[in-house]
């Protein structure tokens, strides 16, 4: 008996059952398994249950720090740290679920502690094979997440019949027998397309699906089929009847205006209802009432905003999800819909920023990495600046900020980063100085939840409406201190400081501008529907005031910003607590953030 199967004798012999549910995907790619997984957390969480969410990734990487965010998208930080997939975003955001660094795990990082350990001796005159060596590890992985949760989601990167995502699904093939059947449950996600030609679905791939899934060894319970139009009782039939699996256990995974709407239309299909009937889970049924509140203010907003997003990948938006997502949540909070205007710095560049943002009710710069469209985004800061149009900068968005104001404002010129510029002659941002060591690649960079000290009556205070906070970062570079006096003298100041390291965290523009403000972390990873993020709510209440004075043919002018009260609002959390805290009573994360209050058009 192995000792995992030991170790769950063990634990059920005191009443502990944890549920393990593992996902897969088949067909094609990008099919949103882990939208489908966020979702039934989400469903599950609303039952009173405590979850916890697993991704595995095939690919060789350690982790995705140092992929091209054209190839992978964007790379997801939490607060311990890691650098993870963007699927763990969706977890966080459709859940009260903590991820770590522990809640992602790649083949690169599975072989590397197998091999750690084989140079150690651990495995000692032994022959160090995938099976069982590689296949333990991951289930070690898988098991290590049980402990204190009702449920654990597991969701398998990649497709079945990949070759690289075997050593994975030889791993969950073989939990069923580590936790017992009546403890792991396979749902799997598959593609069901209308032929225009023949003018009807076909099930054909989801068989062929199915039959890869089985060759491995599983037997999927649970078949979720992506398709754009709902599925009859007869095509759902067909498919169980030769894909083995119950009648009643193919549900309709159908397109959704957005994704916010995917629990709801899961749970009206009965999904989580046959979940945990067959995991013979009893809880109450989930309390989706939120989830409608804010599927209907995304459906029905009463006005509108538009955003120039100036980045480097904007012809991949999945690299810039998390904050794309927390845009939509500022315009939850304030009533709008917000329209997204991705505009490639390079061609600001090329056609000047008038052309390009004109139209902008706000814009924002987000974070990036290397030389290529800095000068874009230089120029698109002095647009907003000098234009008095609502400004925002995220990381890198930041430090242009700090570049545009030095060059045009205090006259330092060629100044910039030495990033880009080694030779500068004014290095107004600056490597941080436990970088300049440091020669290797990944995991290296300032990462995770750091705690920032906010300077009272100042517009981020206004914002957060308290001093305190923890955020999460991801770079190398800072603003430099040796020229932080020169420009709180000119009218940017330092809003936000860390308080062990002095560290610039916020800047801002102390008066003449309705709304400049830039942060060195990254608050997009810590914002929820439910639970908008003040940076993005008040960003977004900017965009909306700056059009409706554009709409009455008034100017800008630099408003002061109604401060928030000391106890603001509760934001409503998932299960309709405050702050996002579980319905089982428990105390919110460290460092969430509350909603701002928003006055109504």
């Amino acid at each position: 008996m192995s000792a995992q199967r030991m170790n769950r004798g063990s634990e059920q012999s005191r009443g502990k059952r944890t549920k393990f549910i593992f996902v897969t995907g088949g067909v094609v790619s990008s099919l949103g398994k882990g939208l489908s997984a966020a979702s039934l957390g989400a469903l599950l969480e609303n039952r009173g249950l405590k979850i916890t969410h697993l991704k595995l990734d095939p690919y060789i990487n350690v982790d995705p720090g140092t992929m091209s965010p054209f190839q992978h998208g964007e790379v997801y930080v939490t607060d311990d740290g890691g650098e993870t997939d963007l699927d763990l975003g969706h977890y966080e955001r459709f859940s009260n679920a903590k991820m770590s660094r522990n809640n992602n795990v790649t083949t690169g990082r599975i072989y590397q502690n197998v091999i750690n350990k084989e140079r150690s001796g651990e495995y000692l005159g032994k022959t160090v094979q995938v099976i069982p060596h590689i296949t333990d590890e991951i289930k070690r992985f898988m098991l290590n997440a049980a402990a204190g949760n009702d449920c654990v989601i597991v969701e398998c990167g990649g497709t079945v019949g990949d070759i690289e995502s075997l050593p994975f699904l030889e791993a969950i093939r073989q939990m069923k027998y580590e936790v017992g059947s009546e403890n792991a449950l396979y749902v799997h996600v598959t593609l069901v397309p209308y032929i225009s030609t023949a003018h009807e679905v076909k099930t054909k791939p989801t068989q062929h699906s199915v039959m890869k899934l089985r060759e491995i060894g599983i037997q999927a319970d649970i078949l979720l089929c992506r398709t754009d139009r709902p599925l009859s009782k007869e095509i759902k039939d067909k498919i169980a009847m030769f894909c083995s699996v119950e009648p009643g256990c193919v549900f309709t995974a159908a397109d959704v205006s957005t994704i916010y709407a995917l629990p709801l239309a899961l749970n009206e299909e009965g999904f989580d209802d046959k979940v945990a009937e067959m995991l013979n889970i009893w809880s109450r049924a989930p309390r989706l009432e939120k989830w409608e509140r804010i599927v209907r203010a995304i459906r029905e907003p009463s006005r509108t905003v538009r955003i120039a997003v100036v980045g480097k990948y904007v012809e991949q938006t999945e690299s810039y999800k998390s904050l794309n997502e927390a845009l939509v949540h500022g315009g939850i909070a304030n009533d709008c819909r917000v329209d997204l205007d991705y505009i490639d710095s390079s061609e600001i560049e090329r056609l000047g920023a008038e052309a390009l943002l004109r139209d902008a009710d706000a814009v924002l710069v987000p974070g990036g990495f290397g030389i290529r469209g800095t000068e874009g985004k230089i120029a698109a800061v002095r647009y907003a600046r000098e234009k008095k149009i609502p400004f925002f900068g995220i990381c890198l968005g930041l430090q242009m900020a700090a570049i545009e104001f030095s060059r045009n404002v205090l006259g330092l010129e060629g100044a910039n980063s030495v990033e880009f510029d080694e030779g500068t002659q004014h290095p107004v941002v600056s490597l941080m100085a436990d970088q300049k060591e440091v020669k290797a690649k990944g995991g290296t960079m300032r990462l995770g939840a750091y705690p920032c000290v906010i300077e009272p009556g100042s517009l981020a205070y206004k914002v957060y409406g308290r001093a305190e906070i923890s955020e999460r970062h991801r770079h190398r570079y800072e603003v430099n201190n040796a020229y932080r006096e020169k420009m709180t003298a000119a009218g940017l100041i330092a809003s936000g400081v860390n308080p062990e390291l002095g560290l610039v965290e916020m800047v801002e523009l102390k008066s003449g501008h309705p709304y400049f403000i830039g942060c060195q972390f990254h608050p997009e990873f810590q914002s929820k529907p439910f639970a908008p993020h003040p940076l993005f709510t008040g960003f977004i209440r900017a965009g909306v005031e700056h059009r409706e004075r554009k709409a009455h043919g008034i100017a800008s002018q630099p408003p002061p910003v109604a401060a928030t009260s000391s106890a603001p609002p509760p934001a409503l959390g998932v299960n309709g607590s405050a702050n996002g805290s579980a319905a089982n009573g428990e105390k919110p994360a460290d460092g969430a953030v509350p909603v701002v209050p928003v006055a109504r058009a």
